[in-house]
């Protein structure tokens, strides 16, 4: 595995080196004159069937900054700010403490928190008059309606498209993606009855956290094991394909032949 991985990582190094030495020479001679438009051109396709001979996991071809939609949230997943990145861990925690091994109650825990903030205006209102201070100045809340259109639509959008996904596995047209959504919803089955919602909420919210900057910091060695991994399943794919479901699909094209 670590001659797989070494391997890789040299093909990888080469291919880069290759393709910065192309933008080299595509840059240099880029003040020349516009009648070297078809070596720009070969140049470029070059670049893209060396850089695309490189595996990728999930046959991603932008950074994994921009795979997770780049801005702040790609920033925090990716721990580029670790203090933000720490805060959004600690606060997650602290919620998941609060509501499972305390067994605080959500409705519970708003009612006090509204009780307390209440309370407190409610008092400092009044004594204002009394103390010679200003009274709370306590802000007008609107909420903004495209916002919550917008967010109605994405939403809409994602629920169809999710629709349209389960129409299309249903319809029997692909096996093997048949298969991968049963064994997928099978093993979600098996982690909902040992966790509850809330602490499989905040598992997956914990792998988000660290998987994407693990993987990034580990980029090439992942890549190189994946892509082994990858070739392996389709090897074990194809001979399940042969000596199980070719048998399979062919009992009942002989019943239909008999009747």
């Amino acid at each position: 595995m670590a001659d797989y991985v070494e391997e890789h990582e040299k093909h990888e190094s080469e291919a880069e080196s290759l393709i910065d030495k192309i933008t080299d020479k595509f840059h240099g001679d880029n003040s020349s004159s516009s009648s070297n438009s078809d070596d720009e051109k070969d140049i470029k396709a070059t670049a893209a069937a060396v850089k695309a001979k490189i595996y990728r996991l999930f046959g991603r071809e932008k950074p994994v900054h921009k795979v997770l939609g780049g801005g702040k949230p790609a920033d925090i997943l990716l721990w580029r700010d670790k203090k933000i990145s720490a805060g959004v861990l600690g606060v997650a925690t602290a919620v998941w403490m609060l509501f499972e091994l305390l067994e605080y109650h959500l409705l519970t825990l708003v009612c006090h928190i509204l009780i307390l903030a209440l309370g407190v205006l409610f008092l400092w209102s009044n004594a204002s008059t009394f103390i010679n201070k200003s009274p709370p100045q306590i802000p007008e809340v609107i909420l903004p309606e495209d916002i919550f259109l917008g967010v109605v639509s994405a939403l809409r959008i994602e629920f169809n498209r999710a629709f349209a996904i389960l129409r299309d596995i249903s319809s029997g047209k692909d096996l093997k993606k048949f298969l991968t959504v049963i064994a997928g919803l099978w093993v979600f089955s098996i982690l909902g009855s040992c966790w509850n919602f809330l602490t499989l909420l905040y598992i997956c919210f914990v792998l988000l956290q660290t998987v994407p900057v693990l993987y990034e910091t580990f980029e090439d060695q992942v890549d190189a094991f994946a892509e082994k991994a990858e070739a392996e399943i389709k090897k074990q794919y194809a001979v399940f394909n042969v000596k199980v479901l070719s048998n399979y699909l062919k009992g009942p094209l002989k019943t239909m032949k008999l009747a």
